[in-house]
C-alpha cells in the first residue's frame, strides 16, 4: 500500500499548454520544438520562473526534459541557463535550483566545461558567492549541447541532493548541505537571462 500511495502522489505535466502554468517575469508559447510538443520560455530578468500551480515538494524526484540557448540578442555571457526551481516560496523570493550552462558543455577552455551544471539557493547563495566561498564544490562538469533535448532528474532527500543529466545512472552533481534545510515549497521551471528555453515532460513524485 505504501508504494501504491507514493504512485498515487506522482504528478505529470506535459508541457504542451499553458495548463497549470504561472508565468513569473516570463513568456511561455506552446511550439513544436525539433518536432516535440513543448512549451517555449522567454525570460524577461534574471530570475525567471514558470510556476506548476498548486505544486508542493519538500522531499522525492523531479524530472523533465528541457533545452536551453541563448536567444536572439542575448550578450556574450550568455550560456543558455535553464534548470529546475524547488521549494520556492509563495512570493517566490526563496527557492532552491539546479541548472545548466549548455554552451559549457563542449568549450574548448577547460575552466567553462567544469562550470557546466550548477546548484544555487535564492536569494543568499547565488552561484556567484558559492563559487566565491565553496570552490568546485557547487558545480561540475556534463557533457551539453546548446538547444538540444536533454533529461534531467534531480533526487531530493531532506538536506541532500543529487542531479542526473542524460538518464545517467551515477550523479552529475551531489549537494550534501541544501541551504533551505527541511523547506516545502512549489516547483517552477527556471531560466536565466538571455535564454530561450523548452521544457516538455515533467514528472513530480513527492516522498515523505
Amino acid at each position: 500500500m505504501h508504494l501504491m500511495s507514493l504512485l498515487l502522489l506522482a504528478q505529470s505535466f506535459p508541457l504542451q499548454t499553458t495548463d497549470s502554468l504561472i508565468a513569473h517575469k516570463t513568456t511561455i508559447t506552446p511550439v513544436v520544438y525539433r518536432d516535440l510538443n513543448s512549451i517555449r520560455v522567454i525570460g524577461e530578468g534574471d530570475q525567471n520562473l514558470v510556476v506548476i500551480s498548486d505544486s508542493e515538494f519538500s522531499n522525492g524526484t523531479i524530472e523533465v526534459e528541457m533545452a536551453g540557448a541563448p536567444g536572439v540578442g542575448a550578450g556574450a555571457g550568455a550560456r543558455g541557463f535553464v534548470g529546475v526551481a524547488f521549494r520556492a516560496s509563495k512570493d517566490l523570493s526563496h527557492f532552491e535550483a539546479f541548472y545548466l550552462r549548455p554552451t559549457n558543455g563542449r568549450a574548448e577552455d577547460q575552466v567553462r566545461r567544469n562550470h557546466s551544471a550548477q546548484y544555487i539557493s535564492t536569494p543568499d547563495f547565488p552561484w556567484e558567492r558559492l563559487r566565491k566561498e565553496f570552490p568546485e564544490k557547487y558545480e561540475s562538469y556534463v557533457d551539453l549541447e546548446p538547444g538540444a533535448w536533454t533529461k534531467v532528474r534531480i533526487e531530493v532527500d531532506g538536506a541532500k541532493a543529487r542531479l542526473f543529466v542524460h538518464g545517467n545512472s551515477q550523479p552529475t552533481l551531489i549537494v550534501t548541505d541544501l541551504r533551505m534545510g527541511q523547506a516545502k515549497g512549489a516547483v517552477a521551471l527556471w531560466l536565466g537571462p538571455g535564454t530561450e528555453a523548452h521544457f516538455r515532460n515533467l514528472k513530480i513524485t513527492p516522498r515523505n
